[in-house]
């Protein structure tokens, strides 16, 4: 009596090996009628009772299920007298490492999509290539989300881009390097920043920014010429233009916002001598 104990506290019942493995009972009664899987012990009672050895086999069939052998194949393959079950692993290692390899590439597939969507622009990689060239936007779409997100600017600008077909992406780029190359053959022939034509050019490059992406007044596009020389990765962009490019840019959006506060006050200094003016006569 001791001994048939022994023997049955070694192996499992339906329910334990079906928590076990993750699935149901049903399903390890279908695989016993099927004969799939029959379990090596019975009780007295007739309630099936399944040893280690039962235990590997349901392993073997769960691999080849997760690798979408049909049930009837399995038992082929697994009750092949030849094979050999060190190969049979080998070959699941394989399907499993090469089925690894294409979720991975999916997953980054997804999560590409994901950073696209945030900075709304929705284009095939192909196209962001053909549009952006080496200058990835994604790459910078989170640190961009975390910098500037709780913004109105930020805000307006994701509406702006999430509308925008690959063309119209095509068009801005066009128009924007046509701007970089204006200002740097402006440096190049001489010019100071504060050139009258080099400060138009830099209004146009404000006016740019509020047509295509959010409201840039003159204080933010100082702002943004000022990050242009202390972030690395704009210098390295402009320099790349043209040496220097960035700093030149820089200082020409100084010296545009610089010019409209005069114009600014020449404006209010014209209102004030209009309204002086127009009381004097109501006066007379």
């Amino acid at each position: 009596m001791p001994q048939a104990n022994e023997e049955a506290d070694m192996s499992h019942s339906v329910g334990q090996v079906a928590a076990l493995a993750g699935i149901t009972v049903r399903t390890l009664h279908h695989y016993d009628e099927i004969g799939l899987l029959v379990p090596g012990e019975r009780t007295a009672a007739g309630h099936r009772r399944y040893t280690d050895a039962d235990l590997d086999r349901l392993q073997q069939i769960l691999f080849h299920r997760e690798l979408g052998f049909p049930l009837e194949e399995v038992a082929v393959l697994l009750d092949d007298p030849a094979a050999d079950p060190v190969d049979l692993l080998r070959r699941q290692h394989a399907v499993l490492t090469a089925r690894i390899g294409r979720l991975t590439e999916m997953a980054t597939a997804v999560e590409r999509a994901m950073e696209a969507r945030k900075m709304g622009i929705s284009l095939t990689p192909e196209e962001r290539f053909e549009v952006f060239g080496d200058f990835d936007p994604e790459a910078h779409a989170e640190e961009a989300e975390h910098r500037w997100g709780s913004t109105e600017a930020y805000r307006e600008s994701q509406r702006r881009a999430a509308s925008r077909t690959k063309e119209d992406w095509k068009a801005l780029t066009r128009e924007l390097d046509g701007l970089h190359r204006a200002v740097a053959d402006r440096m190049a022939a001489g010019d100071a920043p504060d050139a009258p034509a080099v400060t138009d050019l830099a209004e146009r490059h404000r006016l740019f920014i509020s047509r295509t992406s959010y409201p840039c007044d003159h204080g933010m596009h100082r702002r943004l010429g000022e990050m242009y020389v202390q972030d690395e990765r704009f210098t390295a962009t402009y320099d790349a233009i043209r040496p220097g490019l960035a700093r030149y840019l820089r200082d020409a959006i100084a010296a545009n916002e610089a010019a409209e506060r005069d114009r600014a006050r020449a404006r209010a200094a014209n209102a004030v001598g209009t309204e002086r003016g127009e009381g004097g006569s109501s006066a007379s």
